[in-house]
């Protein structure tokens, strides 16, 4: 499974805190400065010295994700990054797992949509063989038959026993395999059962020679190091490396849903129902992306949103109920998702329809947007403090052609968003009509209640899919 939390999506996905942070006309966060050297290969490398403490964090982005996956064989893209840290160069999986933790670093490797990636962190004083590491195991891994069957299986009882015992981690995947359907999209990154199992490990070497290479590659390195050094060191261990062969993948906007569609996942004997109200929402560069922000904290992003209150303070229905916002490069989804007893599951869709109403027709009160804007400011700035962070935040902001000013004029665009302008952001959500909903649950319990939302489709959750 993915170990990447979507990046592309950090900047509007905060946590629960507080709400008494300093206003947002106060705070000035904003990105170092930052160099960019471009390698002859295609490479490009961003160097942010920093001398606080010694320490180097480094990460590096390849062009080309779980989008490019072969039709059939969702998941390659998320196998070959957990592959890479499975022995390269010179050292086993073993040998290369004791090189990392003998140094005291730290060294993880991921996908999305759009990138193989990794992310480290060393000592300065490591910085060569923290450069040397990433170097063999994205240029040199040794791609062991072995190692492969262990990922493979393990991907595949992960998604067994999630369905088994908590299928929470799981909504996403439906709702989006069901609002996206037939939508690159649509395809689970992750694989299911059924794709993971047609992947072979040469599948994995195709993908490693059509969609990795020299100039797909960013290096985004912040911490305690010398520039000229580490310029040096990144030319030779990355400057050989050759083009990608392929093609990146493409793919074009899906529209926003009208009307209502309905996904029932059969779990006979659950107690619970996992249930997700969703439609196609923002992107990456979407301009009214802090006015968005402002009604996601608001209505479903911290612990005192309106549909947290409504669902667990006040009727108790459930532990937990919040929306989400996704930003890909194209509209991802927009989405409210929640859990509740199975005797409760026309209750909590019902008031959290309610709520979602009572968004469009009410907004946001005076004092609830001055309160999301000090929450958004409060949690923005701890995002953007540490050389792990800085790294990662410069490398997507390259990857998607952002300037600097995504990052440094945030704070201000959400202090400067108008009552206006936060209420067209409610948009953002879908209205009550156009829904596409996803319940896990007892089907012989909820049927009757799931067929009253609108036109319903049913399948198993042992199916091997995510979608019907």
């Amino acid at each position: 499974m993915s170990r990447l939390r979507f990046v592309l999506a950090a900047l509007a996905a905060f946590a629960f805190g507080s709400a008494s942070a300093a206003p947002a006309s106060n705070q000035n966060v904003k990105l170092p400065d930052y160099q960019t050297v471009q390698l002859d290969n295609g490479a490009t490398l961003l160097l942010t010295p920093r001398k606080d403490v010694p320490m180097v964090a480094a990460t590096v982005l390849v062009r080309g994700g779980s989008l490019a996956d072969p039709a059939g064989k969702e998941g390659t893209a998320d196998l070959l990054a957990e592959m890479l840290s499975k022995g390269a160069g010179e050292r086993d999986a073993l040998a290369f797992a004791q090189a990392v933790d003998g140094a005291g670093g730290s060294l993880n490797f991921g996908s999305s949509a759009e990138a193989i990636s990794a992310s480290a962190q060393f000592l300065s004083k490591d910085t060569g063989l923290m450069l040397s590491l990433l170097a063999d195991a994205l240029l040199r891994p040794k791609m062991d038959p072995a190692e492969f069957d262990k990922l493979r299986k393990h991907a595949i009882d992960g998604i067994a026993a999630a369905k088994d015992s908590d299928p929470r981690r799981l909504i996403g995947q439906y709702s989006g395999g069901w609002l996206f359907r037939g939508h690159p999209y649509g395809r689970p990154a992750s694989g299911d059962e059924t794709s993971l199992a047609t992947i072979a490990l040469t599948d994995l070497q195709a993908f490693r020679g059509q969609q990795m290479g020299g100039d797909r590659l960013i290096v985004s390195i912040a911490g305690d190091f010398d520039p000229a050094a580490v310029t040096a060191q990144v030319k030779q261990a990355f400057g050989g490396w050759a083009k990608a062969q392929g093609a990146l993948p493409q793919a074009t906007a899906k529209a926003k849903e009208t009307g209502r569609r309905v996904l029932l996942v059969d779990k006979p004997g659950a107690t619970q129902t996992y249930f997700s109200l969703v439609n196609v929402g923002s992107q990456r560069d979407d301009a009214a992306r802090a006015a968005q922000d402002l009604v996601q904290t608001a209505f479903g992003g911290r612990f005192t949103s309106m549909l947290n209150t409504e669902l667990r303070v006040k009727s108790g229905l459930t532990y937990g109920a919040s929306s989400q916002i996704q930003r890909p490069r194209l509209p991802g989804a927009a989405a409210i998702t929640s859990f509740t007893k199975t005797d409760s599951t026309k209750a909590a869709i019902d008031l959290a329809i309610a709520t979602l109403d009572r968004l469009h027709k009410d907004g946001l009160d005076a004092a609830t947007l001055q309160s999301a804007k000090n929450y958004i400011a409060g949690q923005f700035a701890p995002g953007m403090e540490t050389a792990p962070q800085l790294a990662g935040a410069i490398a997507w902001l390259t990857l998607y052609g952002d300037g600097r000013d995504y990052i440094d004029g945030y704070l201000g665009q959400v202090a400067a968003a108008t009552p206006e302008q936060v209420a067209a952001a409610r948009a953002v959500f879908p209205a009550s009509q156009d829904l596409v909903i996803v319940a896990i649950g007892d089907a012989a319990k909820i049927r009757g209640v799931m067929k009253g939302y609108g036109p319903l489709t049913e399948m198993k959750l042992t199916d091997p899919r995510f979608s019907p």
